[in-house]
């Protein structure tokens, strides 16, 4: 083959450090963008925290540290960080939208360096508190209980308390290890019975008397095998002489599918109960528990914290970001003059993580802006729901917030990504502002969200004795020009977990 050379002039995109840095932080959440600035913290020398009670401690530790000799170099440090326009440190407030543009400064005097225990501490503090009310107090989520047991460590715990035999431990143990988080069992006895071998000259009774020991362990109802047998076990706890008791024992073993289906004419034809006496009933067994073993988890619970506040000033809706999700922090000065000043090997390192932590407190607050911005104009889109609720949210897409802020649409993905605002009417994610729309009678439009919370309206105001179908449903939404299939009505109703109607259907 004969070696030639070519010149081709192309064009390609290619992403900064400094751009990839943005665009992920745009996209974390808030307990990750937290967690991101702790490593930020801990890995940048030149990132600090630059609070108040931090700047205090910071000069106490300096004053300590510097006397006898050094008190005049450290008057005239002190006299300089008074001085606005020749002070050595970038403090940047990535909580609000003010950007400091200041470039800085490099006095020729060195001080004292601060202790780093303190500013850790500061840091801490900043985010042991994630949301303070209008009087200024400071309120902070329920901690989470790390100590949580599993359902299945919380009934091996009463097996052991229990006196058995080895065989019957052992399968006492199986049937545990088969018991979902809902508390039901998930494997048939049959199969329970073939997971040991011949050797073991196991019964399929004797399994089944293990189940039934099993099934007296806490919570009650636990390893039912089907929804049945959980609430009759249930049962089995209350006191002889609780009124309707015997009834719902009866109902429970006689009558459970036409109770399922809804049958209460041939209920109470059949136990001979009149219609009051047949609700009193049905009350008793709905009191107990489908899913017995819900309540014993062990994972852990997620708590939201919103980014955005929007509350009505004067009239108008104002938007405002979370002060609580990410501290103030700026430029520790003590190592930004030694990376300028420093001639050593060390001095290249010191100019990375100064560079860096530039670029990270940029990003930060384009994060900032970029998140207010998108929220306030939401809010100036979607104002009739702050005003009137969810029947008055507006079809809106991704696109309409992209042309009126002039961004990409992936970049309004990332921003309503895990994003929460905090309004009069709850939190809601910043997705939740967006949907489809329907074509109305008029011609107009309406959103899927309005046409959902119309529907929850109506499934909420109909007879308990006649609930409303799904084509009725359909009918009625036509009625206020609204015009959806019923399968769509179906599938609206499905995403809110509505049941059917004949699943709503119950006594007066």
């Amino acid at each position: 083959m004969k070696q030639t050379l070519q010149l081709k002039l192309g064009q390609h995109l290619t992403m900064t450090p400094q751009l990839q840095q943005a665009i992920r932080l745009l996209q974390l959440s808030t307990l990750e963008l937290q967690t991101e600035i702790q490593e930020a913290l801990e890995s940048n020398p030149m990132l600090e925290i630059t609070d108040e009670d931090t700047a205090d401690r910071s000069s106490d530790t300096a004053g300590n540290e510097t006397s006898g000799s050094n008190d005049n170099e450290q008057s005239r440090s002190e006299s300089n960080a008074d001085d606005t326009n020749n002070d050595g440190t970038e403090k940047l407030d990535v909580s609000e939208t003010a950007v400091d543009k200041q470039q800085q400064e490099i006095p020729n005097d060195l001080p004292t360096d601060s202790d780093w225990e303190d500013t850790y501490d500061s840091y801490a503090e900043s985010f042991s508190t994630v949301s303070r009310n209008n009087d200024g107090e400071n309120s902070s989520y329920e901690q989470a209980d790390n100590s949580s047991e599993s359902l299945q460590d919380h009934l091996l715990w009463q097996l052991n308390l229990s006196p058995c035999s080895e065989t019957d431990q052992a399968i006492a143990t199986t049937i545990i290890d088969a018991i979902g988080d809902d508390g039901y069992l998930n494997l048939s006895l049959e199969d329970i019975h073939q997971s040991f071998s011949e050797s073991d000259e196991i019964d399929l009774d004797e399994v089944e008397a293990v189940l039934h020991r099993v099934q007296d362990f806490d919570p009650p109802g636990i390893a039912a095998r089907d929804l049945c047998e959980c609430m009759s076990i249930q049962l089995r706890y209350y006191d002889e002489d609780t009124p309707w008791l015997a009834e719902a024992k009866v109902l429970l073993g006689q009558h459970f599918d036409a109770l399922a289906k809804r049958e209460f004419a041939l209920i109470m034809r059949r136990m001979k109960l009149p219609e009051v006496d047949l609700q009193a009933v049905i009350q008793l067994i709905q009191s107990l528990n489908p899913r017995p073993g819900a309540h014993i988890t062990e994972s852990q619970p997620e708590y939201i914290i919103p980014d955005v506040f929007v509350k009505k000033v004067k009239g108008q809706w104002r938007v405002d970001l979370n002060p609580e999700i990410t501290p103030k922090i700026g430029i520790n000065s003590l190592y930004a003059k030694m990376a300028h000043r420093n001639t050593s090997k060390d001095a290249a390192f010191l100019k990375n993580n100064l560079q860096e932590a530039r670029w990270f407190i940029k990003s930060l607050q384009s994060r900032n802006e970029t998140l207010l911005k998108v929220a306030t104009t939401i809010v100036d889109r979607q104002r009739g729901f702050f005003d009137y609720g969810a029947e008055a949210m507006k079809p809106m897409v991704m696109h309409d917030i992209a042309e009126i802020v002039e961004m990409h649409e992936s970049t309004i993905s990332r921003v309503t990504t895990k994003k929460y605002m905090h309004t009069p009417g709850g939190i809601f994610e910043l997705k939740y502002f967006f949907s489809s729309h329907v074509t109305t009678a008029s011609g107009g439009e309406c959103s899927a969200t309005a046409i959902r919370a119309i529907l929850k309206k109506l499934i909420a105001a109909e007879k308990p004795n006649k609930p409303l179908s799904d084509n009725k449903l359909a009918m009625l939404l036509g009625d206020q020009g609204i015009n959806v299939a019923r399968r769509t009505v179906a599938k609206y109703r499905e995403a809110m977990s509505i049941v059917p109607s004949n699943e709503r259907k119950r006594l007066v």
